[in-house]
C-alpha cells in the first residue's frame, strides 16, 4: 500500500484540485468523505477510482486495500472538508445522464427542479428529502450550486448516488425539457397561489424551488401549470428553501 507524504506528489496534487468546481467539471470526478458515504457509493455501484486514508487514524485500512493510498496527516487534512474527519476520502466518478436516460429513470414520477439555488446545505438536504418523499429525479438550472461540492455530497447523505441528476440550462430550456417529459410545472407563489394542501401534486409533477433570495425565475412563473403557497400563521412571510421544498414534496404522499 502506497504512502504519500510530499505535497508535490502528482497523484496528490491532482486529487487536491477536486476541491475546485472547475476541475470537477473537467474530470467528471469528485471527492467523497466518510465511511458511510463510501459504503453507500459501493452499494449503488458508483465508480470509485481511488481511496485515501489518514496515516495513523483510519483503522480499517485492509478493508479498502485495493487502490488505497495512505496520506500523511498534514496532506490529508488539506484534502478534508470536515472538522472531525473519519480519516477516509475517495475519488468518485460522476454519474452522467442523457435526457433519454433521465426520462426512463424518472418515468411518471415527480421531479424536483432546483432553480439557481446556492446554499450547499439546502441543495444537499433537498436531494435527500426528494428521495425520501418518493421523487424520482433532480433537474438543475444554470446558476445552481455544484451538487458535487463536498458540502452538498455530505448533506445529501448518500441520496446523490441513487437520484438521477440532469443539468437543463436556463429556465427556458428547462421548461422545454419538462414539457417534453409531460410533467406539470408547479411553482411557489405566495401572492396568488392555491394552498399546497389543495393542489394535485401526486404524480407527473415538476416542482420548482427558486433561489433563496430571488425566488423562482420568470420563465417558470410564466409557464407554470400550478402555483402553490404554503399556509403560514403569524407574521412569517417565508420559509427556508429546503424546509419549503420538504413540505411541498411530501404532498405527493398524501
Amino acid at each position: 500500500m502506497k504512502t504519500i507524504r510530499s505535497k508535490d506528489n502528482q497523484i496528490y496534487k491532482s486529487t487536491l484540485k477536486l476541491l475546485k468546481k472547475k476541475y470537477r467539471d473537467e474530470t467528471g470526478r469528485y471527492l467523497l468523505e466518510g465511511v458511510k458515504p463510501l459504503e453507500d457509493a459501493f452499494g449503488t455501484g458508483a465508480g470509485i477510482s481511488s481511496i485515501f486514508v489518514r496515516e495513523g487514524i483510519f483503522p480499517d485500512t485492509d478493508k479498502y486495500a485495493a487502490g488505497t493510498v495512505i496520506l500523511s496527516g498534514e496532506l490529508f487534512d488539506k484534502l478534508s472538508s470536515t472538522e472531525n474527519s473519519q480519516g477516509i476520502i475517495a475519488v468518485a466518478e460522476k454519474r452522467i445522464y442523457s435526457e433519454a436516460d433521465f426520462g426512463k429513470a424518472v418515468g411518471k414520477g415527480n421531479i424536483l427542479v432546483m432553480d439557481r439555488l446556492q446554499d450547499p446545505g439546502n441543495i444537499g438536504t433537498m436531494i435527500r428529502t426528494a428521495e425520501a418523499a418518493g421523487y424520482k429525479g433532480i433537474i438543475l438550472t444554470s446558476g445552481t450550486g455544484d451538487v458535487y461540492s463536498p458540502k452538498v455530497v455530505r448533506a445529501a447523505a448518500g441520496s446523490l448516488f441513487r437520484m438521477p441528476v440532469l443539468n437543463a440550462g436556463d429556465s427556458g430550456e428547462a421548461v422545454e425539457l419538462i414539457r417534453r417529459m409531460g410533467k406539470k410545472i408547479t411553482v411557489t407563489c405566495p401572492d396568488n397561489g392555491i394552498s399546497c394542501f389543495e393542489a394535485d401534486m401526486v404524480s407527473d409533477t415538476a416542482l420548482v424551488i427558486g433561489n433563496e433570495g430571488r425566488g423562482v425565475s420568470r420563465g417558470f412563473m410564466e409557464n407554470a401549470d400550478i402555483k402553490v403557497k404554503i399556509p403560514m400563521a403569524g407574521s412569517i412571510e417565508s420559509l427556508n428553501a429546503a424546509v419549503a421544498a420538504g413540505i411541498l414534496m411530501y404532498q405527493s404522499q398524501r
